[in-house]
């Protein structure tokens, strides 16, 4: 076992005293140890309740015959973070998430880890220092929220908080409505109930064989949630014992898979970058075209908020990820999973319990998937947009640059209702590098849709997108502005022209007046220059690589 390192022989006394120390019986060090990252926090609601799956967690491991460790690991929930420097910290968390656990595991020589999580960064974090340090890993997830209720209507975070702040504004809502909604929208423990960022990495974890059947949809406190953490605590023993590890699990195939299920259910644009960086730390090579190319032979299948009216309670009542991938057929690939079962044996005892909500191939709500990838004169690296959550009337649009150097004066010239119909809102200087932490512009797009002006003005950005955004919104414009990309070089009142059936994305100005702004463009000042951000900017790639850090400087 890899913890006889740290525990047999001669030479590691003094190792043995102070696992004795804290309570291992000499039983007890014949037998595998096992890890248990905890995300638990008291601020994250999608972590409130990770304790008690830990306890189910250390059951089942001990069940198993293995010795379990619980660990701490830090968690930052994207919604309070959002909208101010708080948010600078949310992707680059992921980097600290995948340190923090390599570090644990490589200082103790554990002999498997157990990855409790549920949300944003966290989840995706969690899976790259599994693909990094592939040993026997497996996901513990706390599971979506529950909808909440209001005089009948159901409630959930973005519609009815971020986007109620556009319809307040409008003199839509009152004092009392919005205080109803901030009470009622989240009624207890779990991840937001939309398919947001949170939960497509859920679904996405299960569709790759990371987490056990059922696992990306089973809703949080519910005893099932309960059973499945026990059953993961026995199934790492079984894997330390058959020396199953992480990237027996995690190939090509099963990155495809996870990328499928993305786009057949309409899942968050943060997946380009979360899958693309588990792929990186798991030795899988990958593009962002990947995403484009699964898409435009995908069909959506589902429509969960923010794109329609359905939630994650409802995907799984009506059968859950596995269902939804016996939809797709032969397109989903066979691969190994933590169950100990091939995929195709998991699929194969899924049904669809309701067929408005996993629709079949012929009824699809869209013959491509969720997610597009754009290419044009701004954004020669690539963009993304989430099309599933984009009006037909704004798949082709041409309208005229507002530019803004940061989300704070987007933010405050939208509330002012300073944007008019025909524009398109630019948010620049909020990349990787430039943010730095290519901040979530879940405010500014919340707030123009709750304006009514989803089906008028575009929103372009260097920074990204919560999964709750909808709306005709481009991310992940790269190359960023920081480094002098042509989102840099756009000017007040120049035109810029969407085609998502083109898949283009064009500024229609002259290419010499870009190449006399180009030489004119000069570089600013880090906006941080201290603490572990300024080390994080140094070392950040772009978004179109999953925005992952190098052991190379990149100024």
């Amino acid at each position: 076992m890899r913890s006889d390192r740290a525990k047999k022989g001669l030479d590691n006394a003094a190792s043995r005293a102070l696992l004795h120390a804290c309570g291992i019986t000499r039983e007890q060090m014949d037998k595998p140890f096992i890890g248990i990252a905890n995300a638990y926090t008291d601020i994250v609601p999608g972590h409130v309740g990770l304790q008690r799956l830990a306890r189910s967690v250390e059951q089942g491991i001990a069940a198993a015959g293995g010795v379990p460790f619980n660990f701490g690991v830090p968690a930052i929930c994207d919604g309070i973070a959002m909208g101010h420097a708080g948010m600078f910290y949310s992707l680059p968390s992921r980097e600290l998430i995948a340190d923090t656990v390599e570090s644990m595991v490589e200082a103790h020589a554990l002999d498997g880890i157990v990855l409790l999580t549920d949300c944003d960064k966290i989840t995706p974090g969690m899976l790259m220092a599994a693909g990094r340090l592939d040993i026997p890993a497996i996901m513990v997830t706390a599971g979506p929220m529950h909808s909440g209720n209001y005089r009948g209507r159901r409630l959930s975070l973005v519609r009815d908080t971020f986007e109620a702040v556009g319809r307040y504004q409008k003199g839509e809502i009152t004092d009392e409505e919005l205080i109803e909604m901030e009470m009622r929208a989240c009624p207890g423990p779990g991840s937001c109930q939309g398919l947001y960022t949170a939960n497509t990495m859920q679904c996405v974890t299960e569709a790759m064989g990371m987490s056990l059947p059922g696992a990306g949809s089973a809703l949080a406190g519910t005893a099932e949630r309960i059973r499945l953490a026990y059953d993961s605590g026995e199934a790492v023993c079984r894997m330390v014992d058959e020396g199953v590890t992480a990237r027996q699990i995690i190939t090509d195939a099963s990155v495809r898979n996870g990328i499928r299920i993305d786009m057949a259910l309409g899942g968050s644009t943060n997946s380009c970058l979360h899958i693309t960086a588990i792929a990186h730390e798991a030795g899988v090579g990958i593009e962002l075209e990947w995403f484009d190319e699964i898409s435009q032979e995908t069909p959506q299948i589902c429509k969960l908020r923010p794109a329609g009216d359905y939630m994650m309670e409802d995907l799984h009542n009506a059968g859950g990820v596995l269902a939804a991938m016996s939809v797709l057929g032969d397109s989903v690939e066979d691969n190994l999973a933590v169950s100990g079962r091939m995929m195709s044996e998991q699929i194969a005892a899924a049904e669809v319990w309701d067929d408005d909500v996993i629709r079949s191939l012929d009824n699809v709500y869209r013959e491509t998937g969720g997610i597009a990838v754009l290419h044009g004169n701004l954004c020669p690296d690539g963009a993304v947009i989430k099309q599933s959550a984009v009006a037909d009337s704004m798949r082709q649009f041409t309208g005229t640059a507002l530019c803004f150097d940061s989300e704070e004066d987007a933010m405050e010239a939208i509330l002012a209702e300073e944007i008019p119909d025909g524009s398109w809102v630019i948010i620049r200087y909020e990349g990787p590098q430039g943010g730095p932490g290519m901040r979530e512009m879940l405010n500014p797009t919340s707030a123009l849709t709750g304006m009514g002006k989803e089906e008028s003005v575009a929103l372009l950005t260097d920074g990204r997108f919560s999964g709750g955004t909808r709306g005709p919104c481009v991310g992940h414009c790269s190359p960023e502005a920081a480094i002098g990309g042509p989102i840099a070089l756009i000017e007040d009142g120049d035109e810029i022209a969407i085609d998502l059936d083109a898949r283009s994305l064009e500024l229609l100005v002259d290419e010499r007046e870009l190449e006399r702004r180009r030489a004119n463009w000069v570089r600013p000042e880090p906006k941080i220059t201290k603490g572990w951000l300024a080390r994080y900017a140094r070392l950040v790639t772009s978004a179109n690589t999953g925005a992952v850090m190098t052991t190379e400087c990149n100024e």
